[in-house]
């Protein structure tokens, strides 16, 4: 792609990054054939190719964002199924994450929206606002029918409405600051793990399993004072000031135990924040104090069933003939691009591994892209729920918070992430989601 930026607009480090990105574009279109939105909507600028011409025109031109513009970049998931199909290696991520923060920083949004998006990025990454959040939407749900009719922000308030929990979790004991050693007499590791913000209020027998697992097999975990959110949740809103001071101090957390007693790598269970944290070397390139901290923090990032692969996984001690559909989810797969290493671990753990239909098309998560852009969300909510149920499975296995969140609000099927099945194969106790499912070869037997 032809661009005609000034030698002023590529002074600015972002512009040049920009500029470089949408040079690589060739026209193919194949992108559209993988877009979540444009192939539900059909509109040339809901796709990658559509928003790249809109992101030039603006950018190039020096251009405040139009409506048009924040129409369809907010209609983006940033799920980046379109870097996995792009043959030139358009790095579409660090485009469409640039134009947000343009956005952000030229467009007057509606004062409904402006409001909602402030709220969420307040109450979001706080763990303790979260949890504080969601027992006031309990007390509000009564009342769905009344906040859907609301002008203008309606819809979003239900939707919130509809993805909190019915009941929160209780009190975990693994989710706090802390050290936790390993199980064996030999220590084969140490490792930081994210305990992060949304996850660990929804659902931290997430991570409680990962311990668990990791302990199991000789490595040490720490969860160190001073880690929080990622910033994902608000650097794919394009509030880049927010989301980097959230990754600060979530980098700082994690560079003291480097430079202290160590670490051989930094875990994540939520795929989402693993993407965002994987780019840190990136999002702080310029920044002096911080570029080399970032660095090395993204160098040793690893998703947990990345680790866990490194490691060798213990021989499962539980027998299952459980068939699990394995969703992968976008961060994982077009974010991180892991694609066999969950599936295989679940395979030698003894599980039954489906692949689900169209496994590269979105759930509709996105963080929070599922409030924002509720109609759309729901539809692809449908459309994957469809597909996973279609293989008739006993259960979902996936690598994150969101995705769960998001397909369980659609399923009776129970959903779990895959470390909590790989801890259970080598020893750890049954998912709690798990409670009431028979094995296949007893349902046969009952029919």
């Amino acid at each position: 792609m032809q661009t005609n930026f000034s030698l002023a607009q590529l002074a600015d480090p972002a512009m040049a990054a920009s500029e470089k990105i949408l040079r690589t574009c060739v026209h193919c279109g194949f992108c559209t054939a993988t877009c979540p939105t444009y192939l539900l909507l059909g509109d040339e600028l809901d796709s990658p190719r559509g928003r790249i011409y809109l992101i030039k025109d603006m950018l190039e031109g020096g251009k405040p964002a139009s409506r048009e513009v924040v129409k369809h970049v907010d209609r983006c998931l940033s799920c980046l199924s379109c870097m996995t199909t792009c043959p030139s290696g358009v790095h579409y991520m660090h485009l469409v994450d640039h134009a947000r923060t343009h956005i952000e920083e030229t467009y007057a949004r509606p004062a409904d929206d402006r409001v909602l998006r402030a709220l969420l990025a307040f109450v979001l990454p706080y763990p303790a606002r979260f949890r504080l959040a969601l027992v006031g939407a309990k007390l509000g749900r009564p009342l769905r029918g009344l906040v859907a009719r609301l002008p203008r922000v309606g819809n979003r308030l239900a939707a919130m409405l509809d993805l909190a929990p019915a009941a929160l979790p209780g009190r975990n004991p693994t989710n706090r600051p802390g050290l936790f050693p390993p199980g064996t007499e030999v220590r084969r590791g140490r490792v930081a793990l994210l305990r992060g913000c949304a996850q660990s209020v929804l659902r931290p027998d997430f991570n409680e399993a990962a311990i668990r697992l990791l302990n199991r097999h000789g490595v040490e975990v720490v969860q160190p004072k001073g880690e929080g959110c990622c910033g994902a949740l608000t650097h794919h809103m394009g509030k880049e000031a927010s989301a980097h001071a959230h990754a600060r101090r979530t980098i700082d957390a994690w560079i003291a135990e480097m430079d202290g007693p160590g670490l051989d790598a930094i875990v994540v269970t939520a795929s989402g924040c693993g993407t965002t944290i994987k780019d840190y070397g990136f999002m702080f390139r310029e920044d002096p104090a911080y570029a080399d901290k970032a660095a090395r923090v993204s160098a040793i990032a690893r998703d947990v069933t990345e680790y866990v692969a490194s490691l060798g996984l213990d021989a499962p001690v539980v027998e299952s003939d459980l068939v699990v559909a394995y969703h992968s989810a976008c961060s994982m797969q077009h974010g991180q691009g892991i694609r066999t290493e969950p599936k295989t671990l679940l395979k030698r753990a003894g599980f039954t591994v489906k692949d689900v239909p169209e496994g590269h098309i979105c759930c509709g998560s996105a963080g929070t892209y599922n409030i924002l852009q509720p109609e759309i969300a729901e539809r692809l909510r449908a459309r994957k729920v469809a597909n996973i149920e279609r293989m008739r499975p006993d259960l979902i296995a996936t690598g994150n918070i969101g995705c769960a969140t998001q397909i369980g609000k659609g399923t009776n099927l129970p959903i779990v992430h895959t470390v909590e099945l790989l801890d259970w194969a080598t020893g750890g106790p049954m998912p709690a989601a798990l409670a009431g499912v028979s094995p296949r070869d007893a349902l046969l037997a009952a029919e």
